[in-house]
């Protein structure tokens, strides 16, 4: 048992309530805000390194040991993903010092943005099924905040549809939850995988496990989209940039953990089912992204495009389609947080969401030019940016399993979120300029330095992939043999 475990989700929950208590200091909000956030990484950072020398490490809370009491898991896939959220959420806050406004931080926002983090880290670390919809709650909660925080119109409007469709997805959680405890007894991952094992992953079962596809397709925008471009539009810039990087990527932890841990038995079906929405996320996503002129739009529908390609590593469910599904997740959370970023800074600048009216900044802002460019090649997979390795190993996992049309419609994906992202280069970057310098906004040093901050990351992801491969296989691996996880909980207490 490690107490180190339970610290990542300790930490912010325990900044934000000292938060709310001096609401009114801002400047002890905004450092308190990276000191927890550093505090973060540091411990997962170590977490890390005693998964890779002793494997994976858990916490009892309360000493009751599972299935009886709640237990926190940190294997390698868990806490990558929450090292890569503490990382992806210096950049973002940092860029909030800059652009957030005084009105919307007297009221709790550096607060929310703690207890965001909590949620979604413990969406990561919980090992059980219950305590899974807790934390997706008061991630939910906190994201309710933060997308109506500062009440313009269009934040009222997105965020009635955002709070009506997570209550419904909220509420079919927890059907399909006490469904499958009167299955099989228990909520506890390792344990619901051992008993699912043993008694045959049958038609109830199955159909238990479409209710939190369902679900969790929902949550992560897997074909179930149709919530999302207005909800990551409406929001401010740093706000966005976090639900873009974590929020879908908490619903899809959730389905690789279902799926390959506690119903992994049925793939003929469930994994099936998986394969085609998937591809159907990725052609519909990238149908949207090239047909809106909004850069608001463009860049949500870019998020669905990743959806249904990291799902497809999933659907195809071999060694390399998940590790390259691992890959691309974290490259993702990266490149997604940039994306938004940066169309935010656009806006800012010109005043302007639409192409047409916008032109030629990169002969004002070179740096920010060239740094949009750099995450238009790393999310079109071009080499040796960040998102070249995951693209080629989903790609080489579905011609393994001779899942052709997957493949082509990843390749074609690709390809269209590439024409996609130079559309907005070409428009807003590149041609005449349409706004003198002096006509708009100054650009910020802390709005440009996480812009580069993330970028610069990207390019070190994948020039130093070597440095990391080790880590990823490992929580492949993970993924691909249950029985490691099973035996860390439920046998090595």
């Amino acid at each position: 048992m490690n107490n180190l475990v339970i610290f990542p989700m300790l930490i912010p929950v325990i900044a934000g309530l000292i938060m709310i208590v001096f609401r009114h200091q801002i400047k002890f909000q905004k450092v308190l805000s990276i000191v927890s956030v550093l505090a973060i990484a540091g411990v997962t950072g170590v977490l890390i390194q005693q998964v890779n020398v002793e494997g994976i490490q858990t916490i009892y809370l309360g000493g009751w040991e599972p299935p009886f009491g709640i237990v926190f898991v940190g294997d390698m896939f868990a806490l990558i993903l929450v090292l890569t959220s503490a990382i992806v959420a210096i950049a973002c806050l940092f860029y909030a010092f800059s652009s957030i406004g005084k009105k919307r931080e007297t009221f709790y926002f550096y607060a929310f943005v703690q207890f965001l983090l909590a949620g979604v880290i413990g969406s990561f670390l919980t090992g059980d099924l219950f305590n899974l919809f807790v934390c997706f709650e008061v991630m939910l909660l906190a994201s309710y905040v933060l997308i109506a925080l500062g009440g313009e119109k269009i934040q009222l409007r997105e965020s009635l549809k955002y709070v009506l469709i997570n209550v419904l997805s909220s509420m079919l959680f927890l059907i399909s939850a006490g469904f499958l405890y009167g299955a099989v007894g228990t909520l506890n991952m390792a344990q619901l995988a051992e008993r699912v094992a043993e008694a045959g992953q049958g038609g109830i079962l199955t159909t238990i496990a479409i209710l939190f596809l369902i679900v969790f397709g929902l949550k992560s925008a897997l074909f179930l989209f149709f919530w999302l471009p207005g909800a990551y539009g409406a929001p401010p810039t740093a706000v966005a940039a976090l639900f873009g990087a974590l929020l879908t990527k908490v619903g899809i932890y959730a389905l690789f953990r279902t799926f390959t841990l506690i119903f992994p038995h049925e793939p003929g079906i469930t994994h099936t089912l998986l394969g085609i929405m998937a591809g159907a996320t990725m052609l519909l996503g990238a149908i949207g992204a090239i047909a809106y002129q909004d850069i608001k739009r463009i860049v949500s529908y870019n998020v669905i495009v990743a959806v249904g390609f990291i799902i497809a590593g999933l659907a195809i469910f071999t060694m390399p389609s998940i590790e390259g599904a691992i890959y691309y997740l974290i490259h993702d959370m990266i490149a997604k947080a940039l994306l938004f970023l940066l169309a935010g800074t656009v806006i800012y600048l010109t005043g302007q969401k639409w192409l047409k009216e916008v032109g030629g900044l990169i002969r004002h802002f070179p740096v920010l030019g060239w740094t949009f460019f750099i995450v238009v090649l790393a999310l079109a997979g071009i080499p040796p940016l960040s998102g070249f390795i995951g693209k080629v190993l989903v790609t080489q996992g579905a011609i393994m399993e001779g899942s052709y049309v997957l493949a082509a419609i990843a390749l074609g994906s690709s390809i269209l979120v590439l024409y996609s992202l130079l559309k907005i280069f070409k428009n807003s970057f590149w041609g005449e300029a349409i706004m003198g310098k002096e006509e708009m906004e100054p650009l910020k040093m802390g709005m440009l330095i996480p812009c580069v901050f993330l970028a610069a990351l990207s390019l070190a992801f994948g020039l130093g992939i070597e440095g990391i491969s080790g880590y990823v296989t490992e929580a492949a691996e993970t993924l691909m043999d249950p029985s490691k996880y099973i035996d860390a909980v439920l046998y090595n207490q």
